[in-house]
């Protein structure tokens, strides 16, 4: 892998201008104090936002596709005041993380979630949260390190639970394959469709995400994604860690009352909740009702 001054942006142009929306963008969201760290893996290194009290049980929280730690600016507050919060930029994803060897497959993802958590030496009684794509690595370092995990938390999983519904992946397609801001805001006006209900702040807190993202696309270098996948049947009986699944009433990567069912039925000790009135924007439009349920889950 060439890994140039400005890795892992095309150009040294790329990179700056990246940084500069994002700095701005932290400055404007994040609500709480934080400590930024670097923390260096085998993969490279993972960019961290920590808040909270000292002493206080760590708390990990992975975002979701094209997301970063900001993603969680409307739950840090609440999260933070009880627990550690870990706030994390994906390593091989948009934000200030830098890989250093690709990504080939979930294995690598759980290595490198394990790295991350013994360099912040965070012990074994990890509380571990995830959003969508976050969700799903939740879930994969599940399968391979319970004895680290206290509770985990899966919001609206990515895959996971069922597959991707046919509508979802082609309208995500199009958005990738032709990231035009007309139809990015197509795009995260349907995935978020209760969100920009909501009221103005929201609408213009989602456009401003959106132009973070489409910056994404066009300064960082393209790489090959690794695709959810849906666990088996045996898979997500075999974690025994305390879990909470959330998925939003008008989910749109798939079907909550199906996805729902299909945990109720196979692995009934994962607790699940449905949220009124959100969809897979669960966690920003209906962010007291999820800080609620969370909090009272992992105590």
């Amino acid at each position: 892998m060439e890994i140039s001054a400005y890795h892992p942006f095309k150009s040294e142009k790329a990179q700056k201008q990246y940084w500069e929306i994002y700095d701005k963008r932290a400055q404007e969201v994040w609500p709480v104090d934080s400590e930024s760290r670097m923390v260096d893996t085998s993969y490279g290194q993972t960019f961290v936002r920590i808040s909270g009290s000292n002493g206080a049980s760590p708390l990990v929280l992975l975002p979701g596709s094209m997301g970063n730690s900001l993603c969680w600016m409307q739950n840090i507050k609440a999260l933070s005041a009880s627990y550690k919060t870990y706030a994390v930029d994906n390593i091989y994803d948009f934000g200030r993380s830098v890989y250093t060897r690709s990504i080939a497959g979930p294995e690598d993802f759980v290595n490198w979630l394990n790295e991350l958590f013994t360099a912040l030496e965070l012990g074994n009684n990890i509380n571990l949260m995830g959003l969508s794509y976050g969700g799903w690595l939740t879930c994969q370092y599940a399968l391979h390190f319970q004895h680290r995990l206290n509770k985990i938390v899966l919001l609206a999983p990515a895959a996971t639970v069922l597959p991707l519904e046919l509508k979802f992946l082609m309208r995500s397609i199009v958005f990738m394959t032709i990231p035009l801001r007309f139809i990015a805001k197509n795009y995260f006006n349907w995935v978020f469709k209760d969100f920009i209900r909501k009221d103005d702040a929201s609408r213009k807190s989602l456009d401003s995400a959106i132009d973070e993202i489409l910056w994404g696309i066009r300064c960082f270098k393209a790489k090959r994604m690794i695709s959810p996948t849906v666990l088996l049947d045996k898979e997500l009986q075999s974690i025994k860690v305390p879990s909470l699944y959330l998925v939003g009433e008008n989910e749109k990567i798939y079907s909550a009352p199906k996805a729902v069912e299909r945990l109720n039925k196979i692995a009934p000790h994962i607790k699940t909740n449905v949220i009124p009135n959100a969809g897979h924007d669960l966690w920003i439009v209906q962010a007291d009702t999820v800080n609620r349920k969370v909090l009272e889950f992992l105590k």
